[in-house]
């Protein structure tokens, strides 16, 4: 089979360690890194320095998203993939093996990335899923993000304000701070 990216890693992410295996045209390299932040700055090296340009992970758990917050500025192609996508072959029990499997399907094109939120898509969810009453801040800051980006563009007219709309305004206002008061504000 034709190898689609030359220069790629599969890493397999645990609460502890990250194992990586970068495949290059020159060798086929493993090694272990911590979940330490220094660790991993140290993959991000060790994978820059490899001249690696696509790196994929299992999406196990959350213990993904630090090395994925910590790679995007990096440059390299992240893609993180669902664990039960990947494990679908039998016989690969270890974290060496399964650090390989993900690279070699990465490097011939036959892993479908997962969707993966932007961070302001994504610490709104947090902040609305762990605190929705207490965090002031967080829904103004969330909500002007929505706003912004649901804004029509100057071709489209601007449609007029739904009840939800409406209804969600006067719940922002000091003097209807209630839902009853809201609701005889419509009336």
């Amino acid at each position: 089979m034709r190898a689609l990216y030359e220069r790629c890693c599969g890493l397999d992410v645990h609460k502890k360690t990250v194992v990586a295996c970068a495949i290059t045209p020159e060798a086929r390299e493993t090694r272990t890194f911590g979940t330490m932040t220094a660790d991993l700055l140290a993959l991000a090296d060790w994978l820059i320095g490899k001249a690696v340009t696509h790196v994929a992970m299992e999406s196990t758990g959350v213990f993904w998203q630090p090395i994925y917050n910590l790679l995007e500025g990096t440059g390299l192609e992240l893609l993180v993939v669902n664990a039960q996508h990947i494990k679908a072959v039998p016989g690969r029990k270890t974290d060496v093996r399964d650090a390989e499997w993900i690279a070699e399907l990465l490097q011939h094109g036959l892993l479908k990335a997962s969707f993966v939120p932007d961070r302001v898509s994504a610490s709104c969810a947090s902040s609305s899923a762990t605190a929705p009453r207490s965090s002031a801040s967080a829904r103004e800051r969330c909500g002007a993000s929505r706003r912004r980006s649901r804004a029509p563009t100057s071709s489209s007219p601007r449609s007029p304000p739904t009840s939800r709309a409406l209804l969600s305004s006067t719940l922002r206002t000091p003097a209807r701070g209630t839902l009853s008061g809201a609701l005889d504000a419509q009336k």
